[in-house]
């Protein structure tokens, strides 16, 4: 009996050690909260947290289709279930209107909500962590000045145990610490204004990098690609010249990208669009020159060239080739040529030959749409063919595609366009 109380007692102070770690680590860089409001709100202040919650893309989340702007309920999708996002509005009972400045820094910085939850990292304050407690009080008093929506939140739909704040606490307590920008000394202050941006509210590592089995990304795999899970669209990297490298554009070329969605080299489509439209078409001509001086200086990946790809069936070749003579010549050209400044060239675009075809295959099922900026207001389009080609078709197609023009790159299997269609509901 002496023996099984002893286990028992040893088993119960070790869980006692460990829930102590659990909590001093989820609690590690927080301060007690202030007793009352210190923020005093200028217009200035409100105009500029304006910009940044633009640049953050705050709204693209936060606000439902046909909703009240920053009113929540979006569901956001993640391999562990859906998470619906929070009503950011000044309403007192639905959003933040009873929240304080230093509240919402603690949500930014720390992930914890003002009744002292802790968030899940969908809302990528990994990435907002590093904003600054000015920067967070700018956006906070641009939030405040919102009319107020009385939009209820909406619960989660998550899986057990992801669904539990103890789940949430270990995740928190392997992947998550709070930080702080970080100047580089060797850099110029345009550099690191770029990293800021990029890797703070910009939270491009968000999608520009892998995650692991729990949903967690690592530093030492940034901007390096990922599958985006919430849209299905792969995200190529940012440090590797065969993906989405920028290193060798002109710098006015990145700042146009960023600003326009368009550039000599390539366009944004599909996700990436979406940012630019609600985001970076926003930025000012500084901060955008600075987001490129930034990615153009990414330590870049050891690039080995390909290993020979099999070449895909004659048939596939054939079939692929029928379609796109009836489909895509007419805007992409015999030659695969394109037109300058309407439709892009599928010759050399390295979009098309990226290892995972998933991009490829979205935009022949879905469309592809450039974003309507200030500097682009009115681009071409491609149509969608999810209701007119089969699966088979748009394998043949993209494989066609891949693999012509001096293309070279796996051919594309009627699964993976299954999947692709499966996961939109197409």
């Amino acid at each position: 009996m002496k023996r099984i109380l002893w286990t028992l007692s040893s088993v119960l102070a070790a869980l006692g050690i460990a829930a102590a770690v659990l909590i001093t680590l989820n609690l590690r860089g927080e301060e007690p909260l202030p007793a009352t409001e210190t923020l005093q709100s200028t217009p200035a202040l409100v105009q500029r947290g304006e910009y940044l919650a633009r640049i953050g893309n705050c709204m693209a989340c936060h606000t439902t289709q046909g909703g009240a702007p920053f009113a929540g309920g979006r569901g956001i999708e993640t391999p562990f279930g859906v998470v619906h996002s929070s009503n950011l509005t000044p309403d007192r009972a639905q959003g933040i209107g009873s929240w304080s400045s230093a509240e919402f820094w603690r949500a930014m910085h720390h992930g914890r909500s003002k009744d002292g939850r802790l968030l899940y990292p969908a809302f990528p304050y990994p990435n907002y962590t590093q904003v600054t407690r000015e920067d967070s009080d700018a956006i906070f008093a641009y939030l405040q000045s919102l009319p107020a929506a009385p939009d209820a939140n909406r619960a989660h739909a998550l899986r057990f145990p992801y669904n539990t704040q103890a789940a949430l606490a270990v995740w928190r307590a392997l992947f998550f610490a709070p930080g702080a920008p970080a100047a580089e000394p060797t850099q110029t202050a345009e550099y690191n204004r770029g990293a800021y941006l990029v890797n703070g509210l910009g939270h491009c590592t968000a999608c520009h990098t892998p995650r692991n089995a729990l949903g967690a990304t690592s530093d030492a795999k940034a901007f390096t690609g990922g599958l985006i899970p919430v849209q299905n669209w792969y995200a190529p990297a940012l440090n590797a010249v065969h993906e989405a490298g920028v290193k060798e554009w002109r710098t006015d070329d990145v700042v146009a990208l960023l600003k326009t969605g368009v550039a000599p080299q390539g366009s944004v489509l599909g996700p990436m669009a979406e940012v630019v439209f609600r985001s970076t078409q926003y930025l000012s001509d500084a901060d955008a020159r600075a987001m490129a001086v930034y990615l153009q200086a990414l330590p870049q990946q050891d690039h080995k060239a390909p290993t020979s790809v099999a070449l895909p069936p004659a048939s596939a070749m054939a079939r692929g080739g029928k379609v796109y003579e009836q489909q895509c010549a007419q805007c992409h050209g015999d030659r695969g040529q394109g037109e300058p400044g309407a439709f892009p060239a599928l010759a050399g675009n390295r979009a098309v030959t990226l290892a995972d075809p998933t991009n490829l295959v979205r935009v022949v099922l879905q469309g592809g749409y450039l974003p309507a900026t200030a500097g682009n207001p009115r681009p071409h389009g491609m149509p969608p063919f999810q209701q007119t080609l089969s699966d088979e078709e748009v394998a043949a197609v993209t494989t066609f595609v891949r693999n012509s023009w001096g293309n070279q790159a796996p051919g594309v299997g009627t699964i993976e366009v299954y999947r692709a269609r499966e996961r939109r509901g197409m």
